[in-house]
């Protein structure tokens, strides 16, 4: 890291997090039998892995992780998904991203699945920001962070030869 970085969470930090929003996401659904982790690609995708992970740890739930990809530059709605919409339907949906800035992300993340009836959508992120302009919520979140919004906050999850760490820069 380098000096104008700060660290936020370190590994051990970002595990306790993951562990005690898995453990929400489990009372939340408690009477389910099948939860469906829509993970953002390519971070929320990674923390979505790291949740399914302590879930099956944890409970009996059957998890069903999904890939979101989403445009984010468009100015247009464009997302896609990894399975078909029969996987989802009917079901509770947790949609996992690293971090919430705007909201935009989340809100396209969220169109994938508007047009399916569901049971509920949730959402999940590591790092809320609070600088929302889409009225996105989050149900699940690791730390609330009140920056400024010209600092970055960084993700690193699972990255080859690097510490999963948070910071901003």
């Amino acid at each position: 890291m380098s000096h104008n970085q700060v660290l936020i969470l370190d590994k051990d930090q970002i595990e306790q997090k993951i562990s005690r929003m898995a453990y929400q996401i489990l009372e939340d659904s408690i009477d389910e039998k099948e939860i469906v982790l829509a993970g953002i690609w390519e971070r929320g995708y990674k923390l979505a892995l790291k949740l399914q992970k302590v879930l099956t740890e944890i409970s009996a739930l059957k998890i069903t992780l999904l890939k979101v990809e989403v445009e984010r530059q468009s100015s247009k709605l464009i997302s896609k998904t990894d399975l078909q919409e029969n996987v989802w339907k009917n079901k509770v949906i947790i949609l996992v991203d690293d971090v919430l800035n705007s909201g935009k992300t989340l809100a396209y993340g969220l169109g994938v699945f508007l047009n399916t009836p569901h049971k509920k959508i949730r959402t999940a992120v590591l790092v809320d920001r609070s600088h929302k302009i889409f009225p996105v919520a989050t149900d699940f979140v690791g730390l609330e962070l009140s920056t400024i919004l010209k600092e970055h906050v960084d993700v690193i999850i699972d990255v080859e030869g690097e510490e999963d760490r948070v910071y901003l820069s």
